[in-house]
């Protein structure tokens, strides 16, 4: 098994992508809006990759977090709310939030299990701040690391209800990026004791089964190499400062922050310690690029892997989605 999750390039598999997906046998997949038509559709891919795989909890997985960040989309699907709208619920009723988040994330794993995806790449985990980029603003939880980790906390325990893995990011922390990481390289100058904060909730859910790196340069850390591709920051502050002995992937290694091949970044992230990498876009040259530099997936990170899909093998989905998302409308409504 190669450590490595891939993107799809359509509706359904290709017969070069089967051929390609049986001889290199990724990790698993992750799926974007151009694989996304109706439910039939995508339980259909879904089956297709189980099937390929030959493995029943192969990840599939998908960012689903509601607002802008929506792969499952309408008409076919109901529009869910961002981040900060349970984020304004908690300035008044921070339980209420709470529930809130819950109930909506239960009711996304529902949706998302429906159909054969098992894990989400949620929840954000980032501390908002004054000049955080549009590109997390819009989906962060807040800006105190309590509220943060409680609603964090929630999301999880929701999406584990309904059937589905979620992943925490983006370690350790892409709150005080000023730009976007898809279309530049941050730098962020801040000490290390100022970054205590943004640590806080991912040290407080370093038992989350799955979590996902930020290409940012930390100066405090390492003032050469963005934090997927840095050693220290992956030993040193994601699995030592922080505690996280989960399965940890990379962000898109596509994103324009990180410069060199495809083939090069993923062979970088492994070696500075992640246990996947994360290539989305279904690009055949790409992918076999990244497939012939990387070696097999190490029993470590195997491990990691079961460990983490062990949370939901073998559960029932639980909940109503239509009482759910009751739930979760009354509450917001309270602001």
């Amino acid at each position: 098994m190669k450590p490595v999750i891939y993107g799809l390039s359509g509706l359904a598999l290709t017969d070069d992508e089967r051929v390609f997906y049986k001889d290199a046998d990724p990790c698993g997949y992750i799926l974007f809006k151009r694989n996304i038509d109706t439910r039939d559709q995508v339980r259909a891919l879904t089956d297709s990759l189980r099937e390929l795989s030959g493995r029943d909890d192969v990840p599939i997985l998908i960012d689903q977090e509601g607002g802008k960040v929506q792969r499952l989309q309408p008409p076919e699907w109901p529009q869910f709310p961002a981040g900060p709208g349970f984020d304004r619920l908690y300035d008044v009723a921070p339980v209420s939030a709470i529930e809130a988040a819950r109930a909506n994330a239960q009711a996304t794993a529902l949706m998302l299990a429906e159909v054969g995806i098992n894990v989400d790449c949620w929840p954000l985990l980032d501390i908002s701040q004054p000049d955080t980029t549009d590109a997390i603003a819009i989906r962060a939880l807040g800006h105190e690391p309590m509220r943060v980790a409680a609603m964090g906390r929630a999301i999880l325990d929701g999406l584990r209800s309904g059937g589905v893995v979620g992943v925490v990011k983006h370690m350790p922390g892409h709150g005080r990026a000023k730009v976007d990481t898809h279309y530049h390289l941050p730098t962020v100058t801040a000490s290390e004791a100022e970054l205590e904060v943004d640590l806080e909730p991912f040290r407080s859910l370093a038992h989350a089964p799955m979590g996902m790196t930020s290409h940012i340069v930390f100066d405090a850390w390492d003032k050469e190499r963005p934090a997927t591709l840095s050693p220290i920051v992956v030993e040193h502050v994601i699995r030592g400062l922080i505690g996280f002995d989960g399965l940890l992937m990379t962000d898109d290694i596509d994103m324009k922050a990180l410069s060199g091949t495809a083939g090069e970044k993923a062979a970088g992230a492994i070696a500075a310690g992640c246990d996947l990498v994360l290539d989305c876009w279904g690009r055949m040259d790409e992918m076999a690029m990244i497939a012939d530099l990387l070696g097999d997936m190490p029993a470590k990170s195997i491990e990691r892997l079961d460990r983490a899909m062990a949370t939901i093998a073998g559960a029932t989905p639980e909940g109503d989605f239509d009482e759910l998302i009751a739930k979760r409308d009354a509450l917001l409504a309270l602001v």
